[in-house]
């Protein structure tokens, strides 16, 4: 029960941190047609890029594990 709890939080929390990090790079992108962004922006942008890239690939090979491991 507790660990249902906990697991279902983590999600949760996961969820969130995808969105907020969604309307980050939306308003970074929105900047950059302002004007130009900082180095920290731009740092921002490509590590937003790698961490959606990376987290989507594991999220894909646990669950092909899952199902055909």
């Amino acid at each position: 029960m507790m660990i249902n709890l906990l697991e279902t939080i983590n999600q949760l929390s996961l969820v969130l941190l995808l969105l907020c990090t969604f309307f980050y790079y939306w308003h970074l992108k929105k900047n950059k047609k302002q004007r130009k962004l900082t180095t920290f922006e731009f740092l921002d942008v490509f590590t937003i890029k790698l961490a959606i890239f990376v987290g989507a690939g594991s999220y894909v090979l646990l669950f092909l594990d899952r199902n055909y491991g």
